[in-house]
């Protein structure tokens, strides 16, 4: 978890500032903080992903449903 915060606070600031200008610039005039902030988290979490299979930290399926059990 700690590389996953070092790659966040790596980011440029000016970049992360724009994209949630973008962001938020996309969202209707009757938004609310929780919009704001849901939208934004769901877009860390996307990236966070993103880096992690970038990195090739990713399971497939297949272990994960033996893991827990599932069958098709």
């Amino acid at each position: 978890m700690k590389s996953d915060m070092l790659s966040i606070m790596s980011t440029p600031a000016q970049d992360i500032k724009q994209a949630a200008h973008q962001l938020i610039d996309q969202l209707p005039d009757n938004t609310t903080w929780d919009d704001v902030l849901y939208r934004m988290a769901v877009r860390r979490s996307i990236e966070m992903g993103l880096r992690e299979s970038e990195a090739g930290n990713t399971v497939d399926t297949e272990t994960v449903r033996a893991k827990f059990g599932l069958t098709e």
